[in-house]
């Protein structure tokens, strides 16, 4: 598949190039002003339509990931992008297929056992609280910052909905990104011929930084989820949590947000290990610690060299920007989000060249080609 940069190459090559004109002083106020208005306006749409915006993202991301699997079907097996596709498609399906049917009563399993015991295992540390003066009065504390009925009614009230409006737009970024991927060529060409010819170039290698960037963050945070999902449900498995496994799923795909996995599991598994004695809760706060501590300071920096390096205070506070102005959907998208400003920042306002920015790529960046050897630029991807 052509990247961005030889689609604009392309596109130049068909459309002839217009000769000058010299416009007078008022045609060029008239179109200043035209500009400036059409800028509010497009600013003051984009606003309206965000949600829209973040929903075609996370298409874009979906099309990235089915196009990086047909991508090294390709490689090991030479079939055309359509079969390749294909065959990715029914791979993947069949993948998750398999990973429920083998997983699914063992899961269901744990997740009624998790559902089960919770309750019970926090009437136990009431217990274990009342029976001194301090835990006392914190349980006391506790029972006053309660919700009441009614406020835990309208909160189950727009879980459920949102859980349904979750599920909708979920089906809606499968499809979405499904189309996306059967046809990169002409989104990508339709795309890059709304831009100024004189622009095209340098917008096409912006277009490839991003998405060789985000395709790299794809790769390692894949693994990162791996590995905070195994280590998590085998680590509270070995110290005898109940539904270890169950809490490994969640904090596995928790991570999806980072350093959100850890957060998300521990205090369904604090409470669990707990309610089995103060020394499996110990032994679970120590688990729960080792894996976020692994995870930080060895897995995650050898896999920087197959994703963006991205700073963890960077990190933090682009979820909570995004978390504050796009809500849910913005918190789950943050990371990619930021790689796309932090591309764009580099390449618009710092300058830099394409290779500059895939610096921290999954290989060296190759020296940057002449101005008339655009076709080698695909070897970086």
């Amino acid at each position: 598949m052509s990247n961005f940069t030889d689609q604009a190459d392309r596109i130049s090559h068909e459309v002839a190039p217009h000769p000058p004109r010299r416009d007078s002083f008022e045609r060029k106020v008239f179109r200043g002003a035209v500009i400036v208005l059409a800028t509010a306006a497009a600013a003051y749409v984009l606003w309206v339509l965000v949600d829209v915006l973040l929903l075609l993202f996370a298409c874009t991301l979906v099309a990235l990931i089915l196009l990086t699997i047909t991508n090294a079907v390709r490689r090991h097996s030479r079939l055309p992008f359509g079969p390749a596709l294909a065959l990715s498609m029914l791979g993947l399906l069949g993948l998750i297929a398999g990973a429920f049917t083998f997983f699914g009563a063992t899961m269901q399993g744990e997740f009624a056992e998790l559902a089960q015991r919770l309750p019970l295992a926090w009437a136990d540390v009431q217990a274990r609280l009342q029976s001194s003066a301090t835990g006392a009065a914190m349980l006391e504390r506790a029972r006053g910052l309660a919700p009441s009925g009614q406020t835990l009614v309208n909160a189950a009230t727009t879980a459920l909905a949102a859980v349904g409006g979750a599920l909708s737009g979920l089906a809606i970024v499968l499809v979405g990104g499904l189309y996306l991927a059967a046809q990169p060529t002409l989104y990508a060409g339709g795309l890059l011929r709304l831009v100024p010819t004189r622009s095209r170039t340098p917008v096409a290698e912006t277009l490839d930084a991003i998405t060789v960037s985000l395709r790299n963050w794809l790769k390692g945070q894949a693994l990162g989820m791996l590995f905070v999902g195994v280590a998590t449900g085998l680590g509270l498995w070995l110290v005898g949590v109940p539904a270890a496994w169950a809490i490994g799923l969640v904090a596995g795909l928790a991570e999806f947000v980072p350093y959100l996995g850890i957060f998300v599991a521990g205090i369904p598994a604090i409470v669990l290990g707990f309610g089995q004695g103060t020394n499996t809760g110990l032994w679970t706060i120590g688990v729960l610690l080792a894996v976020q501590q692994i995870q930080g300071n060895l897995v995650m920096p050898l896999l920087q060299n197959r994703m963006v390096d991205l700073p963890p205070a960077v990190t933090i506070f682009g979820i909570i920007a995004a978390g504050i102005l796009f809500g849910v959907a913005g918190v789950l998208l943050a990371t990619p989000l930021t790689i796309v400003v932090l591309v764009l920042v580099r390449r618009v306002y710092l300058g830099e060249d394409k290779h500059e920015v895939l610096a921290s790529a999954d290989a060296p960046p190759a020296a940057p080609p002449p101005p008339t050897a655009r076709g080698s630029e695909a070897a970086v991807h």
